[in-house]
């Protein structure tokens, strides 16, 4: 990833550091350049932990070449944020400290990462039966408007809509982490490589062929082990009446 023009990531995060943020006790460089996923527009993703800093901030900018994003904490701050991951089940920040290279340490990083280690070997929270419900219901209520679009623009949108639902459905059930975005169907290729390859299968008919069977079998295949499709004596917030 090093050119003429820029240092090495790992160098290039230690600049950062050195001139940003001098004073800090720990310093993780974490993102797909760390996974080997990284492209000429990658940018360098920069866990910093700062002991005197009232709250956490987020502050992009260019240096040395790269584009650089830095997730900057206290020692209590990035707890909330590991809480608000898990709760929403896409855990981009104990992901990162979990795979993020030291490239400072003042003895609080290896703590920091086992913590995000046992989060993300937990797994997200189990749905109740509501939630499985309500998720059956808008999976069901988008897959009928699939199904009976005549209008391409729309039908695109709500193939869309069904890869984010579907897949969604999919990794809950299954206690997996999601994910946004391209992360979307990385979540799913990690959790089931061949599934996933099914899936992009079904979106590439539907894309280049206007097909739509396969999206609509992959859907109802989802959520048939959890009592299939719902529509019929559906109710929300009925008892709250």
């Amino acid at each position: 990833m090093a050119t003429p023009s820029r240092p090495n990531p790992e160098k290039a995060a230690q600049l950062v550091i050195e001139k940003h943020f001098p004073n800090c006790q720990a310093a993780l460089l974490a993102g797909s350049v760390v996974r080997g996923e990284g492209t000429s527009t990658s940018d360098l993703d920069i866990v910093i932990f700062d002991q005197v800093l009232p709250s956490s901030y987020r502050e992009s900018f260019i240096d040395f070449g790269w584009y650089i994003e830095c997730f900057v904490h206290n020692f209590s701050s990035y707890k909330e944020f590991f809480e608000s991951d898990r709760a929403q089940a896409k855990p981009s920040m104990p992901k990162m400290v979990s795979e993020g290279i030291i490239i400072r340490d003042a003895n609080i990083v290896n703590m920091v990462k086992q913590e995000a280690n046992e989060l993300l070997q937990k797994g997200p929270d189990k749905w109740s039966s509501e939630t499985i419900d309500m998720k059956r219901y808008f999976l069901t209520d988008v897959l009928d408007d699939f199904k009976g679009c005549s209008k391409r623009e729309e039908a695109i949108f709500l193939a869309n809509t069904l890869a984010e639902l579907s897949i969604e459905f999919i990794l809950r059930m299954n206690r997996q982490w999601i994910g946004s975005s391209k992360w979307t169907i990385r979540a799913l290729k990690n959790y089931n490589a061949e599934l996933a390859k099914d899936f992009i299968v079904a979106l590439e008919e539907f894309y280049q062929k206007n097909e739509k069977e396969k999206i609509i079998q992959f859907v109802e295949e989802a959520v048939e082990p959890f009592g299939g499709l719902l529509f019929d004596g559906f109710s929300m917030g009925k008892n709250k009446c």
